[in-house]
């Protein structure tokens, strides 16, 4: 393949992973000049005007260079770094190109700033984001973007522990708990510290379902050896959602093979669960005695204080000026933190596409529309109240009965609340639940919910975990 074709499509790559600084400064002045073919391999030479700029290419960006040249060729690469002039007899469209690059160059720093420390921490941070997008990790999740209380610190300390002695701490470590409680981004933020700490480390992440999907068609393209050696020689194997793999024999077999040979090696292991191994079906005893082996953390569901806490996390990373007032609204309306992130990325779209302020008429209106639309509820009237006279240590007879208590008028009251907001049940109906009380009692107990769920943190957080114990 030509060189120069090669390299311009290189350059168009890796202008899309590094910075406008880093990318003039260290990709632009050191070309390809050289592309052998020598079978298993290409030989790529790439020459540098001295041999600073190509010391610190070779230490800084030769990861990068390499995988973008590799992507390009699909073949592997080996790159050596030469010191010399540029070849004056080179064909007139690539002393074009180099002109056309010289020209950038007017843009950039003064030649004596080019490759200042500065310049060349830039270039290792572009490293970093650039092996993290390739593994599949999202830049910001990370240790500083995850907010910390009762329901997940001691998840979050184990996570920080992993982090920096992979392998040694807590291994395997494995995360459960519901939907958008923050298992994945922890795990990630695992991810994002070590390759932070050594880019050079070899870390695999996958969900469930991708490590099946791979095992399927390794098989069936007959590149067994190759999936093995991918996943056994990792120093460090994330894998999300790990209850999918349970119930597929053959997937097991192959899971249970690469836990063991990952764990012989001292290579972490971190995996994420719905819930914990105990309650996954199908899943092998073999495996569920290797994860119940490590550690294994429950984090529960965000409390209202830790809501706020990422809505104001959230916000400050989408350049959100939001106040706290306003952040404890969206915390009080939305109870998972996977929805309250995509609430602020509704609610920057809003500003940013429609030009429209961000103000306090703004969030209300689409908390609204957010919490107008709601999932078909899949359970009864009947799991409704049982669940209700469960969390406030009530029998349901007591509460569909006449008592008049202030207790058991506020869990009655509750009930009807859900029965006609979560169920969409009519008054008439609600009445029949409830011994058959009138219309207007059942309207008076709604309305009077909702007017105690503006100022009443603690009944939000009851029907949080009503509305919980109903879906699980």
């Amino acid at each position: 393949m030509d060189a120069q074709v090669v390299w311009v499509k290189v350059q168009n790559k890796l202008k899309q992973e590094l910075s406008p600084a880093v990318f003039n400064t260290w990709i632009l002045t050191n070309p390809l000049t050289a592309l052998n073919d020598l079978g298993l391999e290409y030989h790529a030479t790439i020459t540098c005007p001295s041999a600073f700029h190509a010391t610190n290419l070779k230490r800084n960006l030769d990861q990068t260079i390499k995988a973008a040249i590799q992507d390009v060729v699909n073949k592997p690469v080996k790159i050596t770094y030469s010191v010399g002039l540029l070849n004056q007899t080179q064909p007139q469209q690539r002393q074009s190109t180099l002109k056309s690059h010289t020209n950038k160059l007017s843009d950039s720093p003064r030649v004596e700033d080019l490759f200042s420390e500065e310049i060349i921490k830039q270039s290792q941070q572009d490293q970093v984001l650039y092996k993290l997008r390739r593994i599949g990790l999202n830049p910001n999740f990370t240790f500083e973007t995850f907010a910390v209380s009762t329901t997940n610190e001691m998840a979050h300390a184990a996570a920080v522990a992993v982090s920096k002695n992979p392998g040694r701490s807590y291994n395997p470590l494995l995360f459960y708990g519901t939907v958008g409680v923050g298992k994945t981004h922890l795990m990630q933020a695992i991810g994002h510290n070590i390759i932070k700490t050594n880019p050079e480390v070899n870390l695999v992440y996958c969900t469930g379902e991708e490590f099946t999907n791979e095992i399927v068609q390794a098989i069936r393209t007959k590149q067994a050896a190759g999936f093995k050696q991918k996943y056994r020689s990792a120093d460090v194997l994330l894998i999300d959602d790990v209850q999918f793999i349970a119930g597929k024999t053959a997937v097991q077999e192959e899971f249970f093979h690469t836990f063991n040979a990952l764990t012989q090696n001292n290579s972490q292991i971190v995996m994420t669960s719905d819930r914990p191994p105990s309650e996954i079906s199908l899943l092998e005893d073999r495996l569920r005695s290797r994860f119940e082996a490590g550690l294994m953390i429950d984090i529960a569901q965000p409390t209202f204080e830790l809501r706020t806490a990422i809505v104001l996390l959230k916000a400050k990373l989408a350049k959100l000026p939001l106040e706290i007032e306003l952040a404890k609204e969206i915390a009080l309306k939305i109870t998972s933190a996977r929805k309250i992130e995509g609430f602020i990325t509704k609610l920057r779209s809003e500003i940013e596409l429609k030009q429209t302020p961000l103000s306090a008429d703004l969030v209300h209106r689409l908390l609204n529309f957010e919490t107008n639309v709601k999932e078909k509820a899949r359970y009864s009237p009947s799991d409704v109240i049982k669940t209700v006279a469960k969390h406030y240590r009530l029998k349901p007879i007591i509460i569909t009965g006449k008592k008049r208590q202030k207790p058991v008028v506020n869990a009655r009251h509750l009930a009807m609340y859900l029965l006609k907001k979560d169920l969409g049940l009519s008054l008439v109906e609600i009445g029949r639940w409830f011994g058959g009380r009138d219309h207007t009692s059942i309207m008076h107990a709604v309305r009077k919910i909702d007017k105690k769920l503006l100022e009443d943190y603690q009944l939000n957080e009851d029907i949080n975990q009503i509305r919980q114990a109903l879906r699980s």
